[in-house]
């Protein structure tokens, strides 16, 4: 069958391989491939990611065992296809990985100093926690999206759709003493519009941060892999750790869809069960 249609070898191996599995799960269950039906495809599906094949691997074997089924009833071999309703495996996104609020308040503080980078580097940390941001929207930030009096920050995100964040002191205060007292020493004679800077006085990139953050974790010790986008998902899981509304958190982060802000309720209900086990009284019976 394959073969008419000119495949590869090595694709014709892997077709065959992968029948040849199916065909052994369906004789541990008694039957035979033109009488599979679809509850068994499905359970074979199943079984494969039981045994840890990754979802697109899945997906090859499904698209195989169609075109087997295909070939099947055109040779009239076969009277139903049990794969035509049956839709691709979705890959499962794994949780947004969020720092501990005693991390993130360390790298908040690693920043000590009052040299200018140090200014910028705090007022970078305490605006990305405050308000959420994605990296690409804190470096390109500019002096006319911000408002200090007003303690706001008007982000251009996604699709171009705007939305308002509030600071909070914190981010202010840091922000208020980094453009006083930093940036002037960084920017000079530049003209430029950007409200963070290299020491160069260019605009920040997003590589420039990535590796800024990467630094002052290594100079804390923090045992995780981490990367700008965790203060983001630190942000939205610690609102929620501390009973915000969701669908305040999803205008926060900027979601037109609720349900891409529901993956941190996940986050916030696996630390309100840690907490439960490690504080109840109740919560875990130890031997």
């Amino acid at each position: 069958m394959w073969s008419e249609r000119g495949l590869a070898s090595a694709t014709l191996s892997s077709y065959r391989s992968d029948l040849s599995d199916l065909i052994n799960f369906l004789n541990d269950r008694d039957t035979i491939l033109p009488h599979a039906g679809a509850d068994l495809i499905q359970a074979y599906l199943a079984d494969l990611l039981h045994r840890n094949l990754s979802v697109r691997s899945v997906s090859r074997r499904l698209s195989s065992m169609r075109q087997y089924y295909r070939w099947l009833l055109r040779m009239g071999r076969c009277e139903v296809d049990p794969t035509a309703q049956l839709g691709a495996p979705k890959a499962i996104k794994p949780l947004p990985k969020a720092l501990a609020e005693s991390e993130v308040e360390a790298l908040l503080r690693a920043p000590e100093g009052d040299d200018p980078l140090d200014l910028r580097d705090h007022a970078m940390l305490e605006l990305m926690y405050a308000c959420g941001l994605r990296v690409s929207e804190l470096v390109k930030l500019q002096r006319s999206q911000m408002s200090l009096n007003q303690g706001v920050v008007r982000i251009t995100g996604k699709g171009d759709k705007e939305r308002l964040v509030p600071m909070g002191e914190a981010a202010i205060n840091a922000v208020q003493r980094y453009l006083s007292d930093g940036r002037p020493q960084l920017i000079k004679e530049r003209m430029d519009e950007h409200i963070f800077v290299t020491k160069r006085g260019s605009a920040m990139t997003r590589q420039a941060f990535w590796y800024m953050i990467k630094r002052r974790a290594v100079q804390l010790e923090i045992d995780k892999d981490i990367s700008p986008h965790m203060l983001r998902h630190s942000f939205a899981t610690h609102l929620l750790n501390h009973g915000a509304d969701l669908r305040v958190v999803q205008l926060l982060l900027g979601h037109s869809d609720l349900s891409t802000t529901q993956i941190y309720t996940h986050v916030a209900m696996q630390r309100l069960q840690d907490l439960h086990e490690e504080h109840h009284p109740r919560g875990k019976i130890h031997d």
